[in-house]
């Protein structure tokens, strides 16, 4: 047996692995979100902005499950868009312990330009794909996720 072969006699190719092809994918989607990027925000403030554009007032664990982020991650992701301006939070006046997170005025007025954003991000990513493959590839993805 050779170093290419594993040990069901099949061989080994690394391009050939969905998680590399999702890495690559997801690298090229990284590269195309940072040029249109709107005030350097991340995917996950991105994110985290549109959903509560949609909910409107909305708890921090709930708007972590909205967007599939842990507890950690949403407290920093909501903590870096408060700083930015763009998101406040208030305590829940029926349960001190929960924040109650909104955008604010600022955060609220770039919601439409995020949406384009999100559109121009998502039609140069799937560019190479024709409109069938298009459609295909999304809703194998929604299978996956």
């Amino acid at each position: 047996m050779n170093d290419s072969t594993d040990t069901l006699g099949a061989r080994y190719v690394l391009e050939d692995q969905v998680g590399y092809l999702l890495r690559l994918a997801s690298q090229q989607h990284a590269v195309i979100f940072q040029k249109h990027a709107i005030d350097n925000l991340t995917p996950t403030q991105f994110s985290t902005i549109l959903r509560v554009a949609e909910v409107g007032e909305v708890s921090q664990n709930h708007l972590g499950r909205l967007t599939a982020m842990d507890v950690a991650t949403i407290k920093g992701v909501v903590d870096r868009l408060k700083a930015k301006g763009l998101a406040q939070s208030m305590s829940d006046p029926n349960d001190k312990r929960r924040s109650i997170i909104t955008l604010t005025k600022k955060g609220a007025t770039i919601v439409e330009d995020l949406k384009a954003m999100g559109h121009a991000i998502t039609e140069e990513t799937l560019a190479p794909l024709d409109t069938a493959e298009r459609k295909t590839f999304l809703r194998l993805l929604r299978k996956l996720g």
